[in-house]
């Protein structure tokens, strides 16, 4: 009888079992090609990626990991096949084409970067890093105004680019320029905000050198963003710095005890009635599928002179899932907006959620 079952044709349900089986393995795979990378073992996460290739040729998630993989392997021809197979399958995949710019520029060949990246942020404008990468290129081909308006959208989508950028060396030809020390004082700003009041503290904590953190506070005082304090340690006398009292009760600002402990101090109660009622504004805007109403409502969670001090302060996640919004708005106006209307809402009713708790707490 078994051997008359073997020449039984596979019903569905077998079929469905063995792609169910083969599915597992492949998420198995992938799990422990991850954990591999994890641990820095990258040849051996190489051979898992291709094990699950083998199951399926054209899993764009193995082909990633495999991607970059090579890449930190110094396989950088292996890496560009890679990624061209993942475009042969998807060419608007924006990650393959960033990934791709980043081989290009580990060889010093900024054109070939500088293109692939454009078409990663063509495929997803609202993508930070490539954004970001696009001004370390454009800066690395001294074409310094265009670099400095990418860093710029790149701090809009993710405002943590605002730190990395003035670490990084890439932009060494930029540095002198207007708009990338304002860019500095930003950090530094951000970093007395944090609780950090020492020229010594600030230093230490954005990396940035003495001499432009010292520039940088001399410009915040000259703008009236902070004040400049002494303290006494011990016989001598040490200059201190803190946000403006006004603007300090308008962003919200971290104290440092001894312990370390960091304690936040409360937002106002009107404040949290301001945001609530916008969120009102921007749902009726919603409701009625008027783009430009809806730009003009997101400014108002955006803003540092409205509530983006307060939502940066109290919803980090809202305000950049918000930033992220406004973006795509202005990039893809009623189509994007037809097309994700029920998740907007979501976003609005869930913070509209949080902060009823925060007003009746």
């Amino acid at each position: 009888m078994k051997d008359q079952d073997k020449n039984l044709p596979k019903t569905v349900d077998d079929k469905e079992t063995s792609l169910v089986k083969a599915d597992y393995q492949k998420n198995k795979l992938i799990k422990k090609g991850i954990h591999l990378m994890a641990d820095e073992k990258l040849e051996d996460a190489v051979l898992v990626f291709e094990q699950v290739l083998r199951i399926d040729p054209g899993n764009v998630d193995a082909l990633l990991k495999l991607g970059y993989s090579k890449f930190h392997l110094d396989d950088y021809a292996g890496a560009l096949r890679v990624y061209d197979q993942i475009l042969d399958i998807d060419v608007a995949n924006s990650e393959a084409w960033n990934l791709k710019s980043l081989v290009h520029y580990q060889q010093k060949n900024y054109a070939k970067a500088l293109d692939c990246v454009e078409k990663s942020i063509e495929s997803d404008p609202t993508f930070g890093m490539a954004w970001y990468n696009k001004a370390c290129y454009l800066s690395m081909l001294n074409e310094v105004p265009a670099s400095l308006e990418a860093l710029r959208r790149s701090i809009e989508i993710d405002v943590k680019n605002a730190k990395r950028a003035v670490k990084d060396r890439d932009f060494i030809n930029v540095r002198i320029e207007e708009g990338f020390r304002r860019i500095v004082e930003v950090v530094v700003l951000e970093s007395i905000r944090q609780g950090y009041h020492t020229v010594g503290a600030i230093v230490w904590t954005t990396f940035i050198s003495k001499a432009e953190v010292e520039d940088s506070l001399h410009k915040l005082l000259e703008k009236g963003l902070i004040v400049k304090n002494e303290k006494r340690q011990g016989l001598n006398k040490i200059d201190t710095y803190d946000i403006e009292p006004e603007l300090a009760n308008k962003v919200g600002v971290e104290k440092k005890s001894l312990l370390g402990v960091t304690k936040k101090l409360p937002s106002s109660i009107q404040s949290l009635k301001d945001i609530s009622e916008s969120i009102q504004t921007t749902k009726i805007a919603l409701e009625e599928e008027n783009v430009e109403n809806i730009l003009k409502s997101l400014d108002a969670f955006i803003d540092t002179n409205k509530m983006g001090g307060m939502m940066i302060d109290q919803f980090l996640e809202d305000h950049r899932e918000i930033r992220l919004l406004k973006v795509r708005l202005e990039d893809k106006g009623i189509e994007y907006l037809k097309e994700n209307k029920e998740k907007i809402n979501s976003l609005f009713e869930n913070l509209e959620i949080t902060v009823t708790k925060k007003i009746r707490n």
